[in-house]
This record gives structure tokens, sequence and C-alpha cells, in this order.
């Protein structure tokens, strides 16, 4: 049942029975002693007035008897001498002027008045014999006489006083627990009103809503501990679900790309294929035409599944190729071959003797994309300039050219795949978008980095920077 209770309710349920439990065994102890206390002092004054009534017993008469009343003895006292067999000698009640006689007490017929204690009387509580009222007893045996004396007095002062006591502890009890119970409740809700900000922040996630966090969160406190984790989880898994997201866009618009650029040589070949299949193989201008335009796009369909391919595997993390490569001269030989293709284009070579760890093929792979994007993006007189240097023991490249450079939005998306900055140029020079992102894989598959700064109208510069080989210490500008 109690598992049904909210954790507000059990732990102000338990509060309150904790300190029922310790209001009860406080208010019995407190009851107790004062009804031992209370008990004793008539036990006292029955000793007194025993000893006092023991005189004229001493005297052979009987206290009350011959119109002497009992002066020690308070209202409603009673005196009774028993003899050895159990006979009544004498017996007598107080009754003040105005008060009404009470009804004796109801004693049981025998009583032992023996005693093992320093006083020499047997102390017992008996019921009167009409009404709710009751009396202590004390049975002595009477000095000098073989007879017992018994004295009894009516408890309804110790009654009423107890009872008074009982109610009085009853309310204060009753109050404490419904002031504890207000009280908890208040503090409870306090303490708890952080869970139900991060019950309702996880609502709202649960929703869809992965920007909500939760508020106020202290680490002063338990539960601002937990907060502060349950943020620090959220965003983390907000930032897992965005970079999801954002793969799958990639991956989706990846897909598409690839399909849009294959989508072209493929109905090409199919008209090629479309334009023999009409008798172009009797005409033999056509037929050339045919043949050479299916292996111009076959081409451009291998170079591209080869691009595709040679980015899946550097995603998938495949080792490349490590030996050492003098990379000064793999620079040399692409700037070489940029100037056979475009002898016009000024280009400036500036090399130091640079020793790297990588894959030969993959390098030069990058710096003929680099130059091959001067070549797509600039006009042909446009001056490009080659550096490779080794500061702070990393090899780096600068490729920059001075044409009309990019916008800062374009060169956010420069490394981007299938992205191009000149859409009807790179449709017309052939290019896919592959290119610096094909640079920027093989970077990063060493374990360097590549940059790009650019400004409209002053040239864009590209810098890759890789890590030496352990036995290169560098040289002088060559």
């Amino acid at each position: 049942m109690l598992r049904r209770l909210s954790l507000r309710a059990r732990l102000v349920l338990g509060v309150i029975i904790l300190a029922a439990a310790g209001l009860a065994a406080a208010d019995v102890a407190t009851y107790a002693s004062l009804r031992s206390f209370l008990i004793e002092r008539t036990d006292a004054s029955l000793v007194d007035l025993g000893r006092a009534l023991e005189r004229p017993l001493e005297h052979g008469g009987c206290p009350g008897q011959g119109g002497r009343p009992f002066s020690e003895a308070s209202s409603g006292d009673y005196l009774e001498v028993r003899a050895a067999d159990g006979s009544v000698v004498c017996s007598g009640q107080v009754v003040r002027y105005s008060d009404a006689a009470p009804s004796p007490p109801q004693l049981p017929p025998t009583i032992d008045a023996s005693s093992d204690g320093p006083d020499d009387g047997q102390y017992f509580t008996v019921p009167a014999k009409d009404g709710n009222e009751r009396y202590r007893v004390r049975a002595s045996g009477a000095r000098g006489l073989n007879a017992t004396l018994i004295v009894a007095t009516p408890l309804d002062d110790v009654d009423a006083t107890l009872g008074r006591l009982l109610g009085i502890m009853l309310l204060v009890t009753a109050a404490v627990l419904i002031g504890l119970a207000a009280l908890g409740l208040w503090v409870v809700r306090l303490g708890l009103r952080p869970l139900a900000a991060i019950e309702g922040t996880a609502a709202a996630i649960a929703a869809g809503d992965l920007t909500r966090r939760v508020e106020r969160a202290e680490s002063q406190t338990e539960v601002g501990r937990l907060g502060i984790a349950l943020n620090t989880m959220l965003g983390q898994i907000e930032s897992s679900f965005r970079a999801r997201e954002a793969s799958e866009r990639k991956l989706r618009r990846f897909v598409a790309d690839a399909s849009h650029e294959l989508r072209t040589p493929l109905a090409a070949v199919r008209a090629y294929a479309e334009l023999f299949t009409r008798g172009a193989d009797r005409r033999p201008a056509d037929l050339a035409r045919a043949m050479t335009g299916i292996s111009r796009e076959s081409e451009r369909m291998s170079l591209l599944v080869d691009d595709l391919l040679l980015l899946a595997r550097l995603d998938e993390g495949r080792p490349l190729e490590r030996e050492p490569v003098q990379l000064d001269t793999v620079v040399a030989e692409a700037v070489e071959t940029a100037r056979t293709v475009e002898p016009e284009r000024p280009i400036e070579c500036k090399l130091e003797p640079v020793v790297v760890l990588g894959d030969r093929d993959r390098l030069r792979q990058i710096l003929d994309n680099l130059l091959g994007n001067v070549r797509e993006h600039t006009p042909p007189d446009a001056a490009v300039s080659v550096r490779v240097a080794a500061p702070n023991s990393s090899a780096v490249i600068d490729v920059e050219d001075r044409g009309p450079g990019l916008g800062a939005d374009e060169v956010e998306r420069v490394f981007e795949r299938f992205y191009r900055a000149d859409e009807s140029r790179s449709r017309t020079s052939g290019g896919v978008g592959l290119g610096l992102s094909i640079v920027a894989a093989v970077a990063q598959a060493h374990g360097g980095t590549v940059a790009a700064r650019s400004e409209p109208g002053r040239g864009t510069t590209f810098t890759i920077t890789l890590p030496l080989a352990e036995s290169d210490t560098g040289g002088d500008a060559a």
C-alpha cells in the first residue's frame, strides 16, 4: 500500500509515525512517573494515618467510637480493625459535614498483613462497593494486639490529576503531530520542488523538446546535483542526436549528389548507345563520336566512383601506407605537372626539404587536387604560390592563389562533399565537388589538418599541416 503513495506522502507519513512513537513513549513515561509519585505519596499518607490510629488501639479503644472523630484523617478515609480470625472488630469512615457519605472500599475477606520490606504493611488498590471510586489500602499488624489494622483513602484526587494529565497530553500530542505534519509537508514540498522541475523537464524532453534543461540546479543539494548531472546528460544526448541528424542529412545529400553525378554520364552513355543502334555503325563519323563519348563518360564515371571509394575507405579509418616521403619532392613534381598543363599560369614555388611519414600517392593527390581546384576556379593568368616549410616541428604546405576568392559562408562549406562555390563553372569543367573533400580526408588520415582562408577579390589560401617523420630535422630553403 505504501508503494502506491507519493514520495512526499511517504516522507511526511514517516516523520509523523516517528514523532508519534516518540511522543507516545514520552507520554507513557510521564504518566507512569506521575502516577508512581502520587501513589507513593498516598502510601506515605496511609503510613502516617495508620500510625496515628494505632495509639487509641493500644489503649483498648477503637478510633471514631464514642464520638471521637478521626482528627488525623481526611474526608472519605476508611478504618477497619480485624481480629486474628478475620472478624471485624470495628470500622469507620470519615465524613465531613457537607460531604455525602462515600461508598466504602470492597475489601477482600482475608488480608495478609505480613511484609518482607522495611515497612510492616501491605499496599493494594480496590474498588468501592458502589460506584466507580477506587481506594488505596494499607494493611498492617496493630502494635500490642493480635489484630490487623486496615486504613484506606480514596484515589479521587489521584485519578482526577492523572485524568487531567492524560487529557493534556493527548491534546498536546495531537497539536504537535498536526503542526509537525503541516511543517513537514511544507518542508518536503519545498525540498522536492526541484524534483517536480526535473519531472516537468523530462516530460518536455519525452515530448520532443531536446532543448529543455533543469533550471536553478544548485550543487549544494542532492537534488541540485541530480539536476546538474541530468543537464549534462541531456546536453550529451542532444549533441549526439543533432550529430546523428546531421550525419543522416549528409548521407542523404551524399547519396542524392552521387546519384545526380552518375545520372549525367549514364544518360550520355545511353544517348551514344541509342545513336549506335540507329545506324551510327554505318556512318564512321557518328560511330567515332559515339565511341569517344562513351569512353569519355565512362572515364568520368570511373573517376567519380574511385573518389567515392577512396572517401569511403578513409571514413572507415582504413590505415594508409606509412613510409618516409620527401614531401618537397612530391610537391615539386605536382607543380611541374601543373606548369605543363597550364604553361601560361605563373606558379611560384618555395620548398624546404621536409620528410613526412605517409602514403606518397595520396600526398601527391592532395597537391594535384589543390592545384586542380585553382585551375578550375581562377582565371588562367591568376598567380599561384606553393610553399613547403617545417615550422614548429610540423610540415606545412601552403597553396595560395590570386583568384576571385570566396565569401565567408563559402569558406565554411568548401570541404563539404559535392559542394561547389561556382556551380556553372564546375559543371563546365567536369568537377563534381569531391576534390577538396578528398584533400581534407587524406590530411586527417595522415594525422594532419587542413584550413582555408579567403577574401573576395584577394584570393584563397589552403594550408595543410602534417606531422614530421621522427628522423626529420628540417633543412635550409631550396
